[in-house]
């Protein structure tokens, strides 16, 4: 099954929803008379990111960003264009909010269909929270509780924020869970500058194309751009295939809508020539004893023989 999806690495207002929401009304202008299947945004695009005590806010429920969204896509079309889209074909988006919910708030992606049947699909909450260098979130927002997958229509995916990916047990779990894609949505700012290519640009494209490699599936990578409180973030979103080839990218520094085309048997094909999630499957119950002793506070289990 061929998905096209496209990419918008976009530079948001700080605490302007408003402002924010009409960016995404400009992206949907964009892409009116040949819709993708999704698009995904960034992480913590309707807001900014380095919003510390902001967030209260800023923070909106999903009920509400996918009304206002709704509200958004129907006004961003060409009036005669707008009722054959929202009658014929949805629209799949990935986008980033500082989600308030049960009395919590949360650095939040959300999965939503917009078009003729307008529904939330799937909410994730960034699980791992950053607390070193310029990062605080802790302090701010509370973590997620979970990798889940979901089904789109066109098979299972799954989604992750910014430092989920850095852990490489978020995508294994994602991947054993059946997962197709993974939606990373991410604000990163500029560290390191040791040589022509910053440090965490080539970290990131380290990640990615290792991850989508391990697990033979697709990464749609999706970055903010622009200033915040004197951090410039990178942005280089990237669309990666299951051997790990970037198939599409953004440049440094600067706005883009990337459109890229794939075909999901790809992943069929490669892991059958490299069955590395089914290798992993194989082991998952000896995985799941080792990190059981570990949440358990026990000792590395010996591999001697028992008496």
């Amino acid at each position: 099954m061929k998905l096209t999806i496209a990419q918008a690495q976009i530079r948001p207002k700080k605490h302007d929803y408003a402002y924010n929401l009409w960016l995404v009304g400009d992206l949907f202008a964009q892409i009116a008379d040949d819709l993708p299947d999704v698009l995904a945004l960034p992480e913590t695009c309707l807001s900014g990111y380095f919003l510390e005590g902001g967030v209260i806010e800023a923070s909106r429920t999903a009920e509400q960003v996918l009304a206002d969204l709704q509200g958004e896509f129907r006004r961003s079309v060409h009036p005669e264009r707008s009722r054959r889209i929202s009658i014929e074909k949805p629209l799949d988006i990935v986008v980033g909010f500082y989600e308030r919910a049960d009395g919590n708030l949360y650095n939040s992606s959300l999965y939503a269909t917009l078009g003729p049947d307008p529904r939330i699909v799937h909410i994730h909450r960034k699980f791992f929270l950053p607390t070193y260098g310029v990062f605080d979130e802790k302090r701010f927002v509370s973590r997620g509780r979970a990798f889940r997958t979901f089904n789109a229509r066109y098979g299972k995916a799954g989604m992750l924020i910014c430092e989920d990916l850095w852990h490489s047990v978020s995508a294994a779990l994602l991947a054993l869970k059946g997962a197709l894609i993974i939606y990373v949505g991410a604000a990163s700012p500029a560290r390191g500058f040791r040589s022509e290519e910053i440090d965490n640009i080539a970290h990131w494209r380290r990640l990615l194309t290792t991850c989508a490699e391990e697990h033979n599936l697709f990464i749609a990578f999706t970055s903010l751009v622009g200033f915040e409180g004197g951090r410039g973030l990178v942005g280089n979103s990237a669309l990666v295939g299951p051997s790990g080839e970037i198939l599409n990218q953004a440049p440094a520094g600067k706005d883009a809508l990337l459109r890229t085309t794939i075909d999901l048997e790809d992943i069929t094909v490669t892991r059958a020539r490299s069955p590395m999630v089914s290798d992993l499957k194989a082991v998952l119950g000896d995985i799941a004893q080792e990190f059981g002793s570990l949440a358990k506070g026990g000792e590395e289990p010996s591999d001697e023989p028992q008496e």
